[in-house]
């Protein structure tokens, strides 16, 4: 029995380690052993005391236990289920998350509505709070309030809070304007640090900022006198890259031009944020924004970030696995065209209402009626796409769908270095997944699926369709872990439920 439990413990470790992209030898020195301690570890050989479980769940920055506090969460499923009922999707986490960050803009209050209380959100507010930023929850609809400091102290910054949010790197394009030079924590070691953060210079170093990234920090230095001079051409076209370029652009008294900007429903709610702050911003949807930024900004804004596609996208997906009828409401249609275009080509039946305007009224929604359907391989490889091709972040779904699909799939996931080895977890709930290579997945349908216990992935939306196929398997799965799926989705599991899934959470620390 404690072999097993220190097996699972193990495997929870390897799977934390390589999402972190480190050897053993890098964690073993991180924390003071040899490779050869981390080894016996990863395979339940090597008993650990709690002070050395929470010293390995700091280094990788996963809830493996905590002090103090109750353990991990895990969710019991027992399956099959069929799901009825109507659910809305939520507020973007990502349009969230970048509004967080430039709230940092304002001097004024910012005030947004329905915002996805999500742990990712809840770092990012530790992080400003301890800025001095004071941030406070409204009501029961999850209206934030935000209200900065005449000046930002950046030597108080929870560390520890910093380096439990990916999106940390989004306060260079907002703080290059507020202080001449500053440290943030990043969370990673320093190869991950300094390959994450050359894409954001890239955008970022025409407006004077230069950062060196070291020993878990990035340490950023501006120089006033340089200012953009020619448009500036992303080399990457990110969500977060073009996210700071529109925030150092929007503080700067003058026209820049962005060109390879990423289009996404994240970067259109900023561009709609930014328009209410009084900044003029032009190419909205394109590849191409043309910013006139102003020298200060101190307004009293109120705005509601859009709904969520890549949730909503989840929710489709859930229908689809249990073959379901149900209701799902405030969809983002604009960013899920290409996705239900591939569906319906797969077989997916469904019906959607006209649309309607989200609560920022640029947003288009459509209310959806899904219908239990009999489908079928695509004639071609499923592959994501800036937008507006298929998501990036939806591709993953189409790994479970795939496997209720009659024929075979192939998923090709060539942004990410190894997203797509998470989703060989689905043959643990009896599918047929076969990985090709680090980016490419062959799946075969349709799958008889059963009950498992497995360790949740890493990676956010690889755990969720773990999650999904539980619903359709037969007998009680366990999936061990699920912060991550927290980070991203607010009460996924107690919505599910409303839907008539048979979840329990539960701790065993």
């Amino acid at each position: 029995m404690t072999q097993d439990y220190l097996g699972r413990i193990g495997n929870l470790i390897r799977d934390a380690r390589k999402h972190r992209g480190w050897t053993q030898q890098q964690l073993a020195d991180v924390l003071s052993t040899s490779q050869s301690a981390v080894n016996r570890i990863e395979k339940g050989h090597q008993n650990l005391s709690l002070e050395m479980l929470a010293r390995i769940g700091e280094a990788l920055d996963s809830e493996i236990v905590t002090l103090g506090q109750p353990g991990p969460t895990h969710l019991r499923v027992n399956g099959p289920t069929t799901l009825s009922g109507t659910i809305d999707v939520k507020t973007s986490k990502n349009a969230g998350v970048a509004l967080l960050c430039a709230s940092l803009l304002n001097k004024g209050r910012t005030t947004l509505r329905r915002v996805a209380r999500i742990e990712e959100v809840n770092r990012l507010l530790e992080v400003l709070n301890s800025l001095g930023v004071k941030t406070q929850w409204l009501n029961e609809f999850n209206d934030l309030e935000i209200i900065p400091p005449a000046q930002l102290d950046l030597a108080n910054i929870d560390q520890e809070a910093a380096r439990r949010t990916r999106s940390i790197i989004m306060f260079m394009g907002p703080l290059l304007h507020r202080e001449e030079v500053f440290d943030l924590p990043y969370a990673g070691g320093c190869n991950l640090g300094t390959r994450t953060v050359e894409p954001h210079m890239a955008a970022l170093r025409p407006f004077g900022l230069e950062v060196k990234a070291t020993d878990g920090m990035y340490h950023a230095s501006v120089n006033r006198a340089i200012e953009p001079g020619r448009p500036i051409v992303l080399t990457e076209r990110g969500d977060t890259v073009t996210e700071n370029a529109l925030m150092a652009a929007a503080l700067h008294p003058g026209t820049t031009v962005i060109r390879n900007a990423s289009s996404n429903y994240m970067v259109q709610d900023l561009c709609f944020y930014l328009q209410k702050l009084g900044v003029l911003v032009e190419g909205i949807g394109t590849t191409t924004l043309t910013v006139t930024g102003l020298a200060s900004i101190d307004v009293d804004v109120d705005y509601a970030p859009s709904e969520d596609p890549i949730e909503a996208m989840s929710l489709l997906a859930a229908a689809i696995v249990t073959n379901s009828s149900i209701t799902i409401r405030r969809v983002p249609i604009e960013f899920l065209e290409i996705e239900l275009a591939l569906l319906e080509e797969m077989g997916f039946n469904y019906s959607r209402t006209e649309e309607y305007d989200a609560a920022n009224g640029r947003t288009r929604l459509v209310d959806i009626d899904t219908r239990p359907s009999r489908l079928h391989a695509p004639l071609d490889k499923i592959h994501p796409m800036p937008f507006p091709g298929l998501n990036i972040d939806n591709l993953p779904f189409f790994a479970v769908i795939a496997a209720v699909a009659e024929g075979q799939t192939l998923l090709h996931d060539w942004v990410y270095e190894n997203r797509a080895i998470y989703l060989t977890e689905l043959t643990k709930l009896g599918a047929t997944v076969k990985l090709l290579d680090p980016h490419r997945v062959l799946v075969e349908g349709p799958t008889h699926w059963s009950g498992a216990e497995i360790v949740c992935p890493p990676a956010l939306r690889p755990a969720v369709v773990i999650l999904l196929a539980m619903l359709a398997s037969k007998g009680t799965s366990v999936l061990r872990s699920t912060y991550v799926i927290h980070r991203g989705y607010e009460d996924l599991a107690e919505r599910l439920r409303a839907l008539g899934a048979d979840i329990e959470t539960f701790r065993d620390f």
